[in-house]
């Protein structure tokens, strides 16, 4: 039996069969039914072609106008035996070739399961290493019950495949069932798949029933690979570029032409150094496929989330040979947002993490995010997580049916500890000081660098009662003699009062609108921009001396280059006299006023909160505090 192709394919036949072999139920011929209970396909072989424009061989569309048939049919079990398929797909860039042949003896179902999970936990140590193969074991007991075998289910097939998807090569193999039951929703099909493409590894293993309408797939499925992002050709889920990951759940089906759901559950795994769980839905049938659901992580390492802000261009990317190459000479990431994906779907997902760890040096904790994508625009409603014993709340907006892209930061940081800020730095053990900040931006640019470079608006950060490194501070050029003096007795502690900075951004010019410390021995105004445009510096640093001190020379300073190499120096000229008179800081009331609403008492006690006094002082004259202490009280 033969069937041909359309005339615009490249094969002849669309199929052949050496025999078609059925059993008829007669009585049922009298109502016009025809019943077929058992339908056997000799040596099937099939060549399914589409070409660039959408039209696909295996598209029968019946005579336009035609009455409905009175005779129904009804098919109960499909068999088969060697088969071969090949399938020129140009719309999906697909070429396979896949050949079917009975095994030597029927496998059981449960036997198959476990040598599944043994070699997808294998290949999972060899993507991500040893803590993967780990994380994704899974007991065998519990891995046989997925899907809905019963004890007579075995795998009487093997196939194996070749071919390329998306230019990447692709090798598969698996075992199937000998039978289909169409009409039986309770009879199982069981699957079995471990296919490659390029370095994505895609393994399942369960059952599907009810296939005539392409019913109940219930699977184990692992996957792993170099990268998420290079499951959206696979999938068409939009997934973020991330470290090498593998992961392992069940996943169940219900798939309909009108629109079908699919559910990973209880999905566990790694991505990088990193450990990911939960459970996720996607839907398809409505405006755009959706993604939801909830992700979880115990552990979670600040450098895998370098790949989502386009941080790695000279690592994991490159090696895999899509990043786009980092310029020497610049600092922020170059990269650029993948948003020709963000409209193929939209999301709805929460992700909780209970500790992410940079080094010590850093101590980020509770991550946590509201990931909403919506036709094209992303938002992080909010993005928070902790700091230094304090907290950091933002909400992130990037729309990428702008062009370019248009992003709006709103962020809060509030009561970060300045000795858990700086935990391997010994002079902070003393401190007790907190720092409070907000920001306000609104920028275009399709990557980080870019968005920084044209960002416009407000930064303000506060720390009160604080302490910095005296040989840090003086080594700056703000006093030569205590330079020898730490030295020969080791590093000090220098109190700062306050330090306070209100800087306002236009095109990615931040300009340093107030910029000033207040420590015991000295009053420092620092002026100037740092362009993020061109990640140019220009800043001026000022001392004052407070009173009367042998070995000290206070000279302006310098800060020149780029943030990727800063360049520091003295500034020409005749050094600043000791307790030098008041330091002009222009119109200074609204910078002020902004900078107040940041102040929180470090003990209860408004009345102690140093910042409160230097800043009411600064708005009430409209300039710096003469040479010497302010009154305030300690």
């Amino acid at each position: 039996i033969s069937i041909a192709n359309p005339e615009w394919a490249a094969q002849p036949r669309f199929a052949h069969l050496d025999a078609l072999r059925f059993r008829l139920s007669l009585l049922p011929l009298l109502a016009h039914r025809i019943d077929v209970p058992t339908l056997q396909l000799v040596r099937p072989t099939a060549d399914l072609e589409r070409d660039k424009s959408g039209r696909a061989s295996w598209d029968f569309a019946p005579p336009e106008n035609a009455a409905p048939s009175a005779w129904k049919l009804q098919l109960g079990t499909i068999g088969f035996d060697q088969g071969l398929l090949t399938l020129d797909d140009a719309a999906r860039r697909a070429k396979l070739k896949l050949v079917v042949e009975p095994l030597q003896a029927a496998i059981p179902y449960d036997q198959i399961v476990a040598r599944q999970s043994s070699d997808a936990r294998e290949q999972a140590g060899k993507t991500v290493g040893a803590a993967a193969e780990k994380a994704i074991a899974g007991s065998d007991a519990k891995s046989a019950r997925i899907g809905q075998a019963t004890a007579s289910t075995t795998y009487q097939f093997g196939w194996t495949a070749e071919g390329s998807y998306q230019g990447s090569p692709l090798t598969g193999k698996g075992r199937t069932g000998a039978a289909l039951a169409l009409q039986d929703t309770t009879t199982p099909f069981p699957l079995q798949a471990d296919v490659h493409i390029g370095d994505s590894h895609i393994a399942l293993v369960g059952t599907l029933t009810d296939p005539l309408h392409l019913g109940a797939l219930d699977v184990r499925l692992w996957l792993s690979g170099s990268s998420m992002a290079k499951l959206y050709p696979i999938t068409g889920i939009t997934l973020p570029d991330t470290p090498p990951y593998a992961t392992e759940g069940h996943l169940k089906a219900e798939l309909r032409r009108s629109g079908s759901h699919y559910s990973y559950q209880d999905f566990r795994g790694r991505v990088g150094g990193s450990d990911l769980a939960g459970n996720l839905v996607f839907v398809t049938g409505g405006k755009r496929p959706k993604l939801s659901g909830d992700v979880h992580s115990k552990l979670l390492q600040f450098a895998d989330l370098a790949p989502l802000i386009g941080a790695d261009s000279n690592t994991e990317k490159t090696q895999r040979g899509d990043a786009t190459p980092q310029p020497a000479d610049k600092l922020l990431p170059v990269e650029p947002f993948r948003t020709d994906r963000w409209k193929a779907m939209d999301a709805d997902v929460n992700f909780t993490g209970a500790r992410i760890v940079r080094s010590a040096a850093l101590p980020i904790d509770s991550p946590s995010t509201h990931l909403v994508l919506d036709n094209g625009a992303l938002h992080l409603d909010p993005l928070s997580f902790g700091l230094a014993g304090g907290t950091v709340r933002s909400n992130i907006t990037l729309d990428s049916n702008q062009a370019p892209m248009r992003g709006v930061l709103k962020l809060d940081a509030r009561h970060l500890k300045l000795k858990q800020l700086f935990p391997t730095f010994e002079p902070m053990r003393t401190s007790f000081g907190e720092i409070n900040g907000d920001a306000a931006l609104d920028a275009q640019g399709n990557s980080i660098a870019a968005l920084l470079g044209s960002a416009n608006g407000e930064l303000k950060l506060l720390m009160n009662d604080g302490a910095i490194s005296k040989t840090l501070l003086e080594t700056a050029g703000l006093n030569v003699g205590n330079i020898i003096i730490g030295k020969l007795f080791g590093d000090k502690t220098v109190r700062i009062n306050c330090a306070a900075t209100n800087m306002v951004a236009r095109n990615g010019l931040f300009d340093m609108r107030l910029f000033v410390f207040d420590t015991d021995d000295a009053m420092i105004d620092v002026t100037g921009t740092v362009n993020l445009a061109s990640e140019k510096l220009d800043l001026d640093v000022k001392p004052h001396t407070k009173g009367f001190r042998v070995f000290s020379l206070r000279s302006p300073l310098y800060v020149r280059g780029t943030l990727k190499n800063p360049n520091v120096g003295v500034q020409a000229g005749p050094l600043l006299a000791r307790g030098a008179g008041a330091i002009a800081l222009g119109v200074v009331a609204a910078p002020v006023a902004a900078l107040l609403a940041l102040v929180a008492p470090s003990h209860g006690d408004a009345g102690d909160n140093t910042c409160r006094t230097v800043l009411q002082q600064l708005r009430s004259s409209g300039k710096m505090m003469p040479a010497g202490k302010p009154a305030v009280k300690k």
